[in-house]
């Protein structure tokens, strides 16, 4: 079989329960720590006499070093197993805010970041390995939406916890507190480790690697397969487009319709919650479905409709709210049946690898997005902020398809080999 093995029998919906929450615990913390010096610039930048350019490196540091270890650490997780994978990552989160908080200058700020960006490369291809291999095949689809939920939760309170710590104390005690959530959460995990047991891990990849041969068995033969690479194509063209709607959408509402900042704002608020209902909403959606890529096609298609139809400016502002909310949801909506697509695209064996190489393009998107739209502001080109956010998504389908369309011949072609 060219996709992961199906478990016989479902497991008790308490273990499921168990490792979707913590997996989706430790998620939401790696997200949480993306957002670990952006909200702290303003004190960091005063405190040190830094340029906005020494200030966007650091970013890009983390999500430099995050891809080159993401890719890297998915053949560490299926060699070795997740769970010491995810607690290593976890600790290096903890000791990058330490080193953040007690920095002298710049080159400790630089270290900090790439230790940070070091501890965030390992998760993708931990959590995805241990949702795989621990979860029943029907509720994988709310595992992953539970996933990316958690993420956007993470996202979501970094800024409201940092910027209220260092309002109160300062930015070195916001990053101290910090790495307290993560050792605190690496401590739960710890406690429960015996729900995201190494060994059950283990034995599944070996015993599919075994059966499977071929991409799977060799170390590095899933390279040279197509899906993989249209999976990573994939990932870079969404996460360029959430990049665009994370750094400037609120910018370039203002530029276009007018209108206040705190409505900008208060439009991306919006999104983020629309967002986290899509995926809710996917998850349900996910699971009654095999044709993953078809719902990220629909999906895709009506969310970067939106898109370009905030960057025609044709409506209302007091509308606008509404069109990103719509985004969001669409965006949300395809993101549980995108992680089931990559699951089906691997081959058995190699499931920690894939993650590593496809998720690397969240990170290079998250890295290089901002540089591209932050590009068309300075043209002042607002506009086509949306347009370019909509074009990312809408081209994203295609890749989608082809994946898809590999996964069922696959799928047709080994249907007569196992029925012999």
């Amino acid at each position: 079989m060219s996709t992961a093995t199906l478990e016989p029998t479902p497991n008790p919906l308490r273990h499921d329960a168990q490792v979707i929450g913590l997996v989706g615990l430790a998620h939401g913390v790696s997200h949480f720590y993306h957002l670990l010096l952006a909200p702290l610039f303003p004190w960091i930048k005063a405190e040190f006499g830094l340029s906005y350019a020494e200030l966007g490196l650091l970013m890009t540091v983390f999500f430099a070093v995050s891809a080159v270890v993401q890719t890297a650490s998915g053949f560490v997780v299926d060699r070795f197993g997740a769970r010491p994978v995810l607690f290593g990552g976890l600790a290096c989160l903890g000791a990058a805010a330490l080193l953040l908080s007690a920095s002298g200058g710049y080159a400790g700020l630089l270290i900090g970041a790439a230790v940070a960006g070091l501890g965030n490369g390992v998760f993708h291809p931990a959590d995805f390995t241990l949702l795989n291999k621990h979860v029943s095949q029907p509720r994988l689809g709310h595992a992953f939406s539970v996933h990316g939920i958690s993420g956007n939760l993470g996202w979501a309170a970094a800024p409201l916890f940092l910027v209220a710590i260092a309002n109160l104390a300062s930015w070195r005690v916001a990053l101290a507190a910090a790495s307290a959530v993560a050792w605190i959460v690496l401590a739960v995990l710890v406690a429960l480790r015996h729900v995201l047991d190494p060994r059950e891990v283990q034995g599944a990849v070996g015993r599919s690697a075994a059966r499977a041969g071929g991409a799977g068995a060799s170390l590095l033969g899933f390279l040279r397969l197509p899906q993989v690479w249209v999976c990573w194509g994939f990932f870079l063209l969404t996460t360029f487009s959430a990049a665009g709607i994370q750094s400037f959408a609120p910018t370039a509402l203002t530029y276009l319709y007018g209108m206040p900042f705190t409505l900008a704002t208060a439009s991306y608020t919006v999104y983020m919650l629309c967002s986290a209902g899509g995926m809710v909403v996917g998850g349900f959606a996910a699971s009654r479905t095999s044709n993953h890529d078809r719902l990220i096609a629909l999906s895709f298609t009506v969310s970067g409709l939106m898109a370009v139809l905030v960057g025609l400016n044709l409506v209302p502002a007091l509308l606008v709210p509404v069109l990103m909310g719509v985004i969001g949801f669409g965006a949300g909506t395809a993101g549980p049946s995108r992680d089931l697509l990559v699951r089906a695209a691997a081959p058995a064996g190699a499931t920690g690898r894939v993650y590593g190489v496809v998720y690397s393009g969240l990170d290079i998107g998250l890295a290089c997005g901002p540089l591209f739209f932050g590009a068309l502001m300075d043209a002042r080109l607002p506009a086509w902020v949306f347009f370019m956010i909509g074009g990312f998504q809408l081209l994203s389908i295609f890749t989608a398809v082809t994946v898809g369309n590999g996964n069922r011949s696959r799928s047709q072609a080994t249907a007569p080999a196992e029925a012999a």
